[in-house]
């Protein structure tokens, strides 16, 4: 197998899972001085199957305020798509994103819970930045390489957390200022905006079924619980113990108001284990 990212968030779980596997992993992560996108335009060989982690993300901070940065995905996708069928392998993941939903569906009111066939890929709306861009197009590129022979699971996880998330990421920000017992405790936003939240052994759980069970077509992997940051502020600071003042930020950088999904198709093959109480619980404890 191959795994690019290797060293990054979703990456060093996926490499530790398969290891306990038993699986011959070649890792791939800019951390070790290997670069992706350099490995995808010279390696000629074919792989068994190889899950693509690497990209440039950041956090919201970085989606808004990096975007030509985080359009460099648009190269490293695309060359990945181009090495799969170059190189002869047969199955490959494909880490899609939440942000390649249309914003329009994404805003204030009424929660709309987000479904795979919400994105039409051959005439897309407007996704979430250029994050979301890169991610579209790569669905779209995926489809080629399925032409060519190559199986491509597609996959969208949300808002996916756990205890050793750089603290770039809302989650584990929280966790830090919760354990640093701030009062007032920060909020960017005005704290009503919502977020599906899936811990990291979830998603790495969701994966590795997908690909056992060979399903097919995008797949949503979050919970379909929509939680707002002032929810989730109260819920990290009770399990901390205390109740502080909630501060709001509302010229910091927010993105949508609403990120849910509908769980269907992820339920159909895998049902996620670690609640996002349990996962606050473990990531106070470290």
């Amino acid at each position: 197998m191959l795994l690019t990212g290797s060293r990054g968030f979703v990456g060093r779980h996926l490499r530790r899972a398969l290891d306990e596997r038993g699986h011959d992993v070649t890792s791939c992560d800019l951390l070790d001085g290997q670069d992706a996108l350099d490995f995808f335009r010279t390696d000629r060989r074919p792989y068994g199957l190889a899950i693509h982690c690497a990209a440039m993300v950041g956090g919201r901070a970085s989606i808004d305020g990096s975007p030509l940065g985080v359009a460099t995905n648009l190269a490293l996708d695309s060359w990945y798509f181009r090495w799969l069928v170059r190189s002869g392998t047969r199955r490959a993941v494909y880490f899609s994103s939440s942000a390649a939903y249309p914003v329009e569906l994404q805003q204030s009111g009424q929660v709309h819970r987000l479904r795979e066939d919400d994105i039409d890929v051959d005439n897309p709306r407007l996704p979430d930045a250029t994050y979301g861009l890169a991610k579209v197009t790569g669905e779209r590129l995926s489809r080629y390489a399925e032409a060519e022979g190559c199986r491509v699971h597609i996959l969208r996880p949300m808002s996916g957390y756990g205890e050793d998330q750089d603290d770039c990421y809302p989650f584990p920000a929280f966790i830090r200022r919760a354990k640093q017992r701030q009062d007032p405790f920060e909020i960017w936003g005005d704290g009503s905006s919502t977020r599906d939240w899936i811990h990291v052994s979830d998603l790495v759980g969701a994966t590795l079924a997908a690909v056992d069970q060979d399903a097919t077509g995008p797949i949503n992997l979050g919970w379909g619980r929509a939680t707002t940051f002032d929810e989730l502020a109260d819920l990290v600071t009770t399990t901390a113990g205390y109740h502080p003042e909630l501060k709001h930020l509302p010229a910091a950088p927010q993105g949508v108001h609403h990120r849910v999904c509908d769980p269907k198709r992820m339920f159909d093959v895998y049902q996620p284990r670690v609640s996002l109480e349990e996962g606050i619980a473990r990531a106070l404890a470290t």
